[in-house]
């Protein structure tokens, strides 16, 4: 049998949630289990408001329109993320700049952020949690804060990761969740905006169930997006929620065995593996060929042979052919993760034997060099 990244990890208590869901009546995009599942969300990160909506990418998107991204403005994103925090950007007619990242953990670096906030006429800065660890928010909102720019915290890998003693989810105007089949818990889709301001995360709500107005007659007065999320998908994200620690505790076990087997290995690094606060999404290895004497590639090869998947580093966007005349800030960082990182199978639902069999696989290949 093959080994996924990080499949879904769903039991019997998801079934009994889905199961009562369904014999409720509920499973239009309302229901008691989606205004459950927005408060229980909105605890888990700290903060008073939250929508739950079908996909991280929509929540990135309504939270752009609320905070005025638009045609004329930048939204400064980092290059080294997946393809839908620079879209959401483009869907409101905002040009990205991409800024790379702090080699050591692959997020944002503020120093770059700095220039670029100076140059452009910003709409919002969008910092990932990548790979479940937090950006470096202590250096990151003072520069936002100085330029006058509203941070939209891009969390879509993080939930129940922390930065200090402040969870994932609590920073910047907005933030966002995604609840996709391989993150860290899953609505099958799905996704969340979560704030401070009522009064943006009703604009949001509004926004996402197409924008009608509080008649009897279908009434609309702004374009609207068909955005929210199913009381039947809340009600197995419910049930998630309520498993998330224990999820994360499995992931962190495959994460320390990883440790354990790389340490020593010349040229090899666990990427931010030095955050306790991580939620160990995905485990990610560096390799400096020159020390390893082999590469990423090389063992990538290895594992997909013992039918183990695994992935490299997201690729830069600004290498990304669509986004090939966007302005950026680059170091060479983000390129270098890309061309010298892998991310191993991290899922919780993983068994005993199936991390045994990705762990013997990677022995008997440093073994063999």
């Amino acid at each position: 049998m093959k080994i996924y990244l990080s499949p879904p990890d769903i039991g019997e208590l998801e079934q009994a949630y889905v199961a009562e869901a369904l014999r409720s009546g509920w499973v239009a995009p309302a229901g008691p289990d989606l205004d459950a599942f927005e408060r229980e969300l909105a605890d888990r990160a700290g903060v008073p408001y939250a929508v739950a909506l079908s996909s991280g990418t929509a929540a990135l998107h309504l939270a752009l329109l609320a905070l005025g991204a638009g045609a004329g403005t930048a939204v400064i994103v980092p290059t080294l993320t997946f393809a839908a925090t620079a879209n959401a950007a483009v869907y409101t007619g905002a040009e990205p700049v991409f800024v790379d990242c702090d080699p050591a953990t692959g997020n944002l670096d503020p120093d770059l952020l700095g220039r670029a906030l100076k140059d452009h006429d910003v709409s919002a800065v969008v910092p990932v949690d990548l790979f479940g660890r937090c950006a470096d928010y202590d250096a990151i909102l003072p520069v936002c804060d100085r330029y006058g720019v509203p941070v939209l915290e891009d969390a879509a890998e993080a939930l129940g990761a922390t930065y200090g003693d402040r969870p994932a989810g609590s920073f910047g105007s907005a933030a966002v969740f995604s609840f996709n089949g391989n993150k860290i818990m899953t609505t099958s889709g799905g996704g969340a905006l979560l704030s401070e301001s009522r009064n943006l995360v009703d604009r949001c709500r509004y926004l996402s169930t197409q924008a009608r107005q509080p008649v009897v007659h279908y009434e609309h007065t702004d374009i609207g997006y068909n955005y929210r999320l199913s009381n039947v998908l809340a009600a197995l994200g419910r049930a998630q929620l309520k498993r998330l620690d224990e999820m994360i505790g499995r992931r962190r076990a495959v994460r320390e065995r990883y440790a354990k087997l790389f340490d020593g290995v010349k040229g090899v690094t666990l990427l931010g593996a030095d955050d306790l606060g991580s939620n160990c999404w995905l485990t990610t290895v560096v390799v400096d060929p020159a020390e390893a004497g082999w590469t990423a590639a090389d063992l990538a090869g290895v594992l997909r042979n013992h039918d183990i998947e695994t992935r490299p580093i997201w690729k830069p966007m600004h290498l990304q052919p669509v986004f090939a005349k966007a302005r950026s800030y680059v170091t060479g960082a983000a390129q270098r993760l890309f061309e010298t990182g892998l991310a191993l199978p991290s899922g919780s639902s993983l068994g005993p034997g199936e991390v045994d069999r990705v762990l013997t696989a990677v022995h008997n290949f440093l073994d063999a060099r």
